[in-house]
Protein backbone atom coordinates (compact mmCIF):
# COMPACT_ATOMS: atom_id res chain seq x y z
CA UNK A 1 0.00 0.00 0.00
CA UNK A 2 0.97 3.87 -0.16
CA UNK A 3 -0.47 6.56 0.97
CA UNK A 4 -3.51 7.95 -0.64
CA UNK A 5 -6.52 10.67 0.04
CA UNK A 6 -9.88 8.66 -0.83
CA UNK A 7 -13.28 10.77 -0.47
CA UNK A 8 -16.59 9.33 0.68
CA UNK A 9 -19.58 11.08 -0.53
CA UNK A 10 -23.03 11.10 1.13
CA UNK A 11 -25.31 12.18 -1.57
CA UNK A 12 -29.32 11.90 -2.46
CA UNK A 13 -29.62 10.12 -5.44
CA UNK A 14 -32.86 10.43 -7.06
CA UNK A 15 -35.19 6.92 -8.18
CA UNK A 16 -34.76 6.49 -11.89
CA UNK A 17 -33.43 10.17 -12.17
CA UNK A 18 -30.23 8.67 -13.79
CA UNK A 19 -29.13 11.42 -15.52
CA UNK A 20 -29.36 14.04 -12.48
CA UNK A 21 -27.72 11.42 -10.52
CA UNK A 22 -24.48 10.88 -13.06
CA UNK A 23 -24.46 15.33 -13.26
CA UNK A 24 -23.99 14.91 -9.80
CA UNK A 25 -21.31 12.00 -10.24
CA UNK A 26 -19.73 14.52 -12.41
CA UNK A 27 -19.70 17.11 -10.52
CA UNK A 28 -18.60 15.41 -6.91
CA UNK A 29 -15.62 13.65 -8.51
CA UNK A 30 -14.08 16.64 -10.01
CA UNK A 31 -14.41 18.24 -6.56
CA UNK A 32 -12.69 15.45 -4.59
CA UNK A 33 -10.30 15.51 -7.50
CA UNK A 34 -9.77 19.23 -6.79
CA UNK A 35 -9.32 18.32 -3.16
CA UNK A 36 -6.36 15.78 -3.92
CA UNK A 37 -8.36 12.69 -4.05
CA UNK A 38 -7.30 9.29 -6.20
CA UNK A 39 -10.63 7.67 -5.48
CA UNK A 40 -14.29 8.53 -4.36
CA UNK A 41 -16.69 6.30 -3.24
CA UNK A 42 -20.21 6.95 -3.81
CA UNK A 43 -23.29 5.14 -2.20
CA UNK A 44 -25.06 2.27 -3.10
CA UNK A 45 -26.98 2.28 -5.92
CA UNK A 46 -26.34 6.00 -6.70
CA UNK A 47 -26.97 6.09 -10.13
CA UNK A 48 -30.60 4.45 -10.57
CA UNK A 49 -31.45 5.41 -7.16
CA UNK A 50 -32.68 2.95 -4.21
CA UNK A 51 -35.89 1.13 -4.98
CA UNK A 52 -37.84 -1.73 -3.89
CA UNK A 53 -40.59 -1.05 -5.65
CA UNK A 54 -42.09 0.73 -8.83
CA UNK A 55 -39.21 0.05 -11.01
CA UNK A 56 -40.70 -1.79 -14.20
CA UNK A 57 -38.46 -0.97 -17.36
CA UNK A 58 -35.94 0.01 -15.28
CA UNK A 59 -33.68 -3.25 -15.50
CA UNK A 60 -32.94 -3.08 -19.36
CA UNK A 61 -29.88 -4.65 -20.35
CA UNK A 62 -29.01 -2.10 -23.11
CA UNK A 63 -29.60 0.77 -20.42
CA UNK A 64 -27.42 -0.34 -18.22
CA UNK A 65 -24.85 -0.84 -20.58
CA UNK A 66 -25.57 3.00 -21.83
CA UNK A 67 -25.11 4.04 -17.90
CA UNK A 68 -21.73 1.89 -17.51
CA UNK A 69 -19.95 3.69 -21.08
CA UNK A 70 -21.24 7.26 -19.32
CA UNK A 71 -19.26 6.50 -16.44
CA UNK A 72 -16.51 4.84 -17.88
CA UNK A 73 -15.92 8.50 -19.74
CA UNK A 74 -16.64 10.46 -16.81
CA UNK A 75 -13.85 8.30 -14.86
CA UNK A 76 -11.36 9.38 -17.89
CA UNK A 77 -12.66 13.48 -18.24
CA UNK A 78 -12.29 13.38 -14.49
CA UNK A 79 -8.68 11.78 -13.98
CA UNK A 80 -10.19 9.75 -10.67
CA UNK A 81 -11.50 6.73 -9.50
CA UNK A 82 -14.83 5.88 -9.33
CA UNK A 83 -16.82 3.81 -7.25
CA UNK A 84 -20.70 3.80 -8.14
CA UNK A 85 -23.71 2.05 -7.82
CA UNK A 86 -26.21 0.25 -10.06
CA UNK A 87 -28.22 -2.28 -10.88
CA UNK A 88 -26.47 -4.94 -12.61
CA UNK A 89 -27.90 -6.70 -15.36
CA UNK A 90 -26.48 -9.82 -16.76
CA UNK A 91 -28.58 -11.34 -19.63
CA UNK A 92 -31.61 -13.13 -18.86
CA UNK A 93 -30.69 -13.54 -15.10
CA UNK A 94 -32.08 -11.32 -12.18
CA UNK A 95 -31.30 -7.82 -11.86
CA UNK A 96 -28.32 -7.60 -8.94
CA UNK A 97 -27.23 -4.64 -6.73
CA UNK A 98 -23.67 -4.03 -7.80
CA UNK A 99 -21.36 -1.05 -7.37
CA UNK A 100 -18.84 -0.69 -10.47
CA UNK A 101 -15.09 0.84 -9.72
CA UNK A 102 -14.30 3.22 -13.20
CA UNK A 103 -10.81 3.60 -13.95
CA UNK A 104 -9.71 6.92 -15.65
CA UNK A 105 -8.08 4.18 -18.56
CA UNK A 106 -10.99 2.94 -19.03
CA UNK A 107 -10.99 -0.61 -16.64
CA UNK A 108 -14.07 -1.60 -15.20
CA UNK A 109 -14.71 -3.99 -12.39
CA UNK A 110 -17.50 -5.11 -10.52
CA UNK A 111 -18.85 -6.15 -7.12
CA UNK A 112 -22.20 -7.79 -6.97
CA UNK A 113 -23.98 -7.99 -3.23
CA UNK A 114 -24.11 -11.30 -1.89
CA UNK A 115 -26.23 -10.95 1.34
CA UNK A 116 -29.39 -9.36 0.58
CA UNK A 117 -32.35 -8.21 3.27
CA UNK A 118 -35.66 -9.96 3.68
CA UNK A 119 -36.74 -7.04 0.83
CA UNK A 120 -33.94 -7.35 -1.26
CA UNK A 121 -34.62 -10.76 -1.74
CA UNK A 122 -37.25 -10.65 -2.99
CA UNK A 123 -36.65 -8.14 -6.27
CA UNK A 124 -32.71 -8.70 -6.40
CA UNK A 125 -30.63 -11.98 -7.13
CA UNK A 126 -27.38 -12.42 -5.00
CA UNK A 127 -23.78 -12.31 -6.30
CA UNK A 128 -21.35 -15.31 -5.60
CA UNK A 129 -17.87 -13.78 -5.34
CA UNK A 130 -15.62 -12.10 -2.75
CA UNK A 131 -13.26 -10.09 -4.45
CA UNK A 132 -10.46 -7.82 -3.97
CA UNK A 133 -9.08 -5.17 -6.66
CA UNK A 134 -6.20 -3.30 -6.44
CA UNK A 135 -6.76 0.24 -7.74
CA UNK A 136 -4.04 3.51 -7.65
CA UNK A 137 -1.87 1.58 -5.47
CA UNK A 138 -4.07 0.00 -2.94
CA UNK A 139 -6.26 -3.48 -2.29
CA UNK A 140 -9.46 -3.45 -1.63
CA UNK A 141 -12.94 -5.16 -1.18
CA UNK A 142 -16.01 -3.85 -1.45
CA UNK A 143 -19.36 -4.26 0.67
CA UNK A 144 -22.83 -3.11 0.36
CA UNK A 145 -24.67 -2.09 3.41
CA UNK A 146 -26.15 -5.35 4.52
CA UNK A 147 -23.39 -6.99 3.78
CA UNK A 148 -21.33 -5.23 6.63
CA UNK A 149 -23.07 -7.32 9.13
CA UNK A 150 -21.16 -10.47 7.96
CA UNK A 151 -17.80 -10.60 10.09
CA UNK A 152 -16.83 -13.66 7.40
CA UNK A 153 -16.77 -11.44 4.43
CA UNK A 154 -14.19 -9.07 5.87
CA UNK A 155 -12.13 -11.21 7.16
CA UNK A 156 -11.75 -13.27 3.85
CA UNK A 157 -11.03 -10.01 1.84
CA UNK A 158 -8.08 -9.41 4.57
CA UNK A 159 -6.46 -12.92 4.20
CA UNK A 160 -6.83 -12.02 0.29
CA UNK A 161 -4.69 -8.89 0.58
CA UNK A 162 -7.48 -5.76 1.36
CA UNK A 163 -5.92 -2.80 2.84
CA UNK A 164 -9.22 -1.02 2.70
CA UNK A 165 -12.64 -2.09 2.67
CA UNK A 166 -15.59 0.39 1.29
CA UNK A 167 -18.78 0.38 2.36
CA UNK A 168 -21.44 2.50 0.38
CA UNK A 169 -24.89 2.04 1.99
CA UNK A 170 -28.48 3.26 1.25
CA UNK A 171 -29.44 2.77 4.31
CA UNK A 172 -32.99 4.32 5.61
CA UNK A 173 -34.36 5.33 8.91
CA UNK A 174 -33.29 7.10 12.33
CA UNK A 175 -31.32 10.69 12.54
CA UNK A 176 -27.88 10.86 11.15
CA UNK A 177 -26.43 10.47 15.06
CA UNK A 178 -28.63 7.49 15.34
CA UNK A 179 -26.85 5.48 11.70
CA UNK A 180 -23.17 6.82 12.88
CA UNK A 181 -23.88 4.97 16.15
CA UNK A 182 -24.98 1.84 14.50
CA UNK A 183 -21.79 2.13 12.29
CA UNK A 184 -19.45 2.83 14.97
CA UNK A 185 -20.56 -0.70 16.67
CA UNK A 186 -20.09 -3.10 13.53
CA UNK A 187 -17.63 -1.38 10.99
CA UNK A 188 -15.29 -0.37 13.93
CA UNK A 189 -15.09 -4.07 14.49
CA UNK A 190 -14.37 -4.79 10.82
CA UNK A 191 -11.55 -2.30 10.88
CA UNK A 192 -9.55 -3.55 13.79
CA UNK A 193 -10.30 -7.21 14.02
CA UNK A 194 -8.81 -7.03 10.55
CA UNK A 195 -6.46 -4.46 10.86
CA UNK A 196 -7.56 -2.61 7.59
CA UNK A 197 -8.89 1.02 6.93
CA UNK A 198 -12.67 1.19 6.30
CA UNK A 199 -14.75 3.82 3.92
CA UNK A 200 -18.06 4.23 4.18
CA UNK A 201 -20.84 6.64 2.68
CA UNK A 202 -24.62 6.77 3.10
CA UNK A 203 -27.31 7.48 0.80
CA UNK A 204 -29.04 10.93 1.87
CA UNK A 205 -32.59 12.56 1.63
CA UNK A 206 -35.81 11.46 0.71
CA UNK A 207 -36.68 7.67 0.33
CA UNK A 208 -40.55 6.89 0.15
CA UNK A 209 -43.47 7.44 2.30
CA UNK A 210 -41.85 9.68 4.81
CA UNK A 211 -38.90 7.58 5.11
CA UNK A 212 -35.21 9.61 5.04
CA UNK A 213 -31.92 8.33 4.42
CA UNK A 214 -29.81 9.67 7.36
CA UNK A 215 -26.41 11.78 6.00
CA UNK A 216 -23.40 9.97 7.40
CA UNK A 217 -19.92 9.32 5.69
CA UNK A 218 -17.33 7.62 8.05
CA UNK A 219 -13.26 7.08 7.21
CA UNK A 220 -11.62 4.47 10.05
CA UNK A 221 -8.05 3.79 10.57
CA UNK A 222 -6.89 -0.08 10.91
CA UNK A 223 -6.70 0.62 14.86
CA UNK A 224 -10.79 0.87 14.36
CA UNK A 225 -10.48 4.75 15.40
CA UNK A 226 -12.09 7.48 13.37
CA UNK A 227 -9.84 9.39 11.23
CA UNK A 228 -13.32 11.51 10.02
CA UNK A 229 -16.82 11.44 10.13
CA UNK A 230 -19.82 13.25 9.19
CA UNK A 231 -23.23 13.42 10.36
CA UNK A 232 -26.28 15.69 8.66
CA UNK A 233 -29.02 16.44 6.36
CA UNK A 234 -27.43 17.39 3.49
CA UNK A 235 -25.18 16.24 0.72
CA UNK A 236 -20.96 15.75 1.92
CA UNK A 237 -17.62 15.21 0.62
CA UNK A 238 -15.52 13.84 3.28
CA UNK A 239 -12.08 13.63 2.55
CA UNK A 240 -9.25 11.66 4.34
CA UNK A 241 -5.24 10.60 3.71
CA UNK A 242 -5.05 7.07 3.91
CA UNK A 243 -1.44 6.46 5.45
CA UNK A 244 0.71 3.20 4.71
CA UNK A 245 3.02 3.58 7.87
CA UNK A 246 -0.23 3.12 9.80
CA UNK A 247 -1.28 -0.01 8.11
CA UNK A 248 2.15 -1.28 8.40
CA UNK A 249 3.13 -0.28 11.90
CA UNK A 250 -0.32 -2.00 13.21
CA UNK A 251 0.35 -5.61 10.78
CA UNK A 252 4.38 -5.68 12.12
CA UNK A 253 2.57 -5.63 15.62
CA UNK A 254 1.56 -9.66 16.82
CA UNK A 255 -0.30 -8.08 19.29
CA UNK A 256 -2.70 -5.66 17.32
CA UNK A 257 -2.38 -7.57 14.44
CA UNK A 258 -4.37 -11.06 15.02
CA UNK A 259 -5.25 -12.80 11.16
CA UNK A 260 -1.32 -14.00 11.74
CA UNK A 261 -2.75 -15.86 14.95
CA UNK A 262 -5.84 -17.66 13.49
CA UNK A 263 -6.46 -21.27 13.66
CA UNK A 264 -8.61 -22.16 10.39
CA UNK A 265 -8.78 -25.88 11.47
CA UNK A 266 -11.13 -24.85 14.68
CA UNK A 267 -13.51 -22.25 12.49
CA UNK A 268 -14.22 -25.37 9.31
CA UNK A 269 -17.29 -26.09 11.15
CA UNK A 270 -18.63 -22.52 10.40
CA UNK A 271 -19.32 -23.99 7.15
CA UNK A 272 -21.62 -26.64 8.30
CA UNK A 273 -22.96 -25.35 11.64
CA UNK A 274 -27.07 -24.80 11.51
CA UNK A 275 -28.14 -21.68 13.21
CA UNK A 276 -29.00 -22.83 16.67
CA UNK A 277 -31.61 -20.83 19.78
CA UNK A 278 -32.23 -17.82 16.95
CA UNK A 279 -34.45 -16.78 19.76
Amino acid sequence: MRDIVVAAVSMESSPLEMKKNLDKTFEYSLAAKREGAEIVCFPELSITGYLLDGFDGLYVKEGMDELVEVLKDVAAETGIVIMAGLVDVENAGRPMIAHFVFHPDGRVMVHRKTHLSQQEKALYGEGNEVKVFEASGISFGIQLCYEGHFPELSSIMALLGAEVIFFPHASPRGTPDDKLTSWSRHLTARAYDNSLFVVACNQVGAFRRGVFFPGVALILGPDGKAIACYRGKNERILLAELRSDVLKQIRENSMRFFLNSRRPELYKGILSYDLKNPG
